[in-house]
């Protein structure tokens, strides 16, 4: 059980996100449900968890004054934090072949979003996370890291330097704070726009397990890094059925 830790889980309110939420609720956390444009679903969702002293927070990626000022929240409501998850990003479809459609320019942002991003909330959050004395950072992160393979190739840049961040700071801040990445492949969500659920099953029954990834089984793997996997830290958990063998 987590009770009384405080979890912020960054676009937490829908995907893999929302079941990470749930499912550190349901071991006895505070949740902050950080979202960027879903407000609503947020707030639906902290309705729908069990306990009490959850929050939900405005938690963009692409603002480092705002991650400054999150961080300032959440010691000012709940004087701790002990766990971050890095759930959020986005990304569009894009062909690797297709460098017309990939300027540098879009390359460039989906790069700040999704790794810069992390990296400024995670920086703005460590103070909390060391006083914790046993913090986490779980990074959600993807088999696009080191496959190659994915959305466009930007976004497998930014994975993959989000992979390497992970381990750079597991050998800077151990003892104090834990980094892990939990790397899935195509997750049945509606992450990637023009993704059909037909595509996914499809990609997934050609895997050695023959079976789809559901957010419920990232989100496992998530709760696993701060309940079970004690001794984890700059290293990379794969949840993909096998996908990428």
């Amino acid at each position: 059980m987590l009770n009384n830790q405080v979890v912020l889980v960054s676009g937490g309110s829908n995907g893999i996100g929302a079941d990470c939420v749930r499912q550190f609720a349901q071991q006895g956390a505070r949740v902050v449900i950080g979202f960027n444009r879903g407000r609503d679903r947020a707030d639906a969702l902290m309705r729908e968890l069990p306990g009490q002293g959850h929050a939900v927070m405005h938690v963009p990626l692409e603002d480092s004054a705002a991650h400054a000022a999150i961080a300032q929240s959440v010691e000012q409501s709940f004087g701790r934090l002990d766990i971050l998850v890095n759930s959020a990003g986005y990304t569009q479809r894009i062909a690797h072949s297709d460098l017309d459609t990939l300027t540098p320019e879009l390359f460039n942002q989906l790069l700040t979003a999704n790794a810069g991003g992390t990296y400024s909330l995670t920086r703005a959050l460590m103070p909390l996370l060391k006083q914790s004395g046993a913090g986490l950072v779980v990074n959600v992160s993807s088999v696009s890291a080191f496959a190659g393979s994915g959305s466009n190739i930007a976004y497998c840049a930014a994975k993959a330097a989000m992979d390497t961040m992970t381990i750079a700071l597991a050998r800077a801040f151990g003892p104090a704070v834990r980094f892990v990445c939990v790397s899935p492949a195509s997750v049945d969500t509606g992450f990637v726009q023009g993704r059909s659920r037909e595509e996914i099953e499809k990609k997934a029954a050609k895997s050695p397990l023959g079976r789809l990834v559901v957010p419920h089984d990232v989100a496992l793997a998530v709760l696993a890094c701060a309940t079970h996997l004690k001794t984890a830290t700059g290293t990379r958990i794969v949840i993909d059925g096998g996908a990428s063998l």
